[in-house]
């Protein structure tokens, strides 16, 4: 998969084996099957093009709600990732009960902490994923989307 072949866009979302890669699809699947949301393709609309994922990401540790994106990285500074992430959020709090969504953030990922603020979201806490240190930045239904 072009996406996670490129060392850039793995310095911050990790690679993985071919192993990893069809249980992490299998995941995704079945996140879309049990809990109604999960990751998306982002594609260019322009001709179709594969850029990357965006989308909902349940972490049963945290019993969370992540919104997330990772691009190629020749696309990445465009605004697609901000576009992207946009629209699952709206999409979310649209759709699922949740009071706030979070973005979890590696040490040094200037270019999606950006994203994150543009979308509203702050730093919450400090926390470990995969064994890795993350801020958890969050954003809470906004007053359009209350229930």
């Amino acid at each position: 998969m072009t996406l996670h072949a490129d060392p850039r866009v793995n310095r911050f979302v990790g690679a993985a084996s071919h192993r990893q890669a069809v249980e992490r699809l299998t995941a995704i699947e079945r996140q879309w099957a049990e809990r109604g949301h999960g990751l998306c393709t982002v594609e260019l609309r322009s001709n179709g093009d594969f850029i990357g994922r965006s989308g909902l990401q349940y972490w049963e540790q945290f019993d969370e709600v992540e919104l997330g994106w990772t691009l190629r990285a020749e696309h990445w500074e465009h605004g697609y990732a901000t576009k992207a992430a946009e629209a699952c959020l709206a999409w979310g709090f649209a759709t699922l009960d949740d009071a706030y969504f979070t973005a979890l953030m590696r040490p040094g990922s200037k270019a999606s902490l950006r994203v994150a603020e543009r979308l509203g979201f702050s730093p919450r806490r400090e926390d470990l994923l995969h064994g890795n240190p993350v801020t958890v930045d969050a954003v809470d239904r906004p007053a359009a989307f209350r229930r």
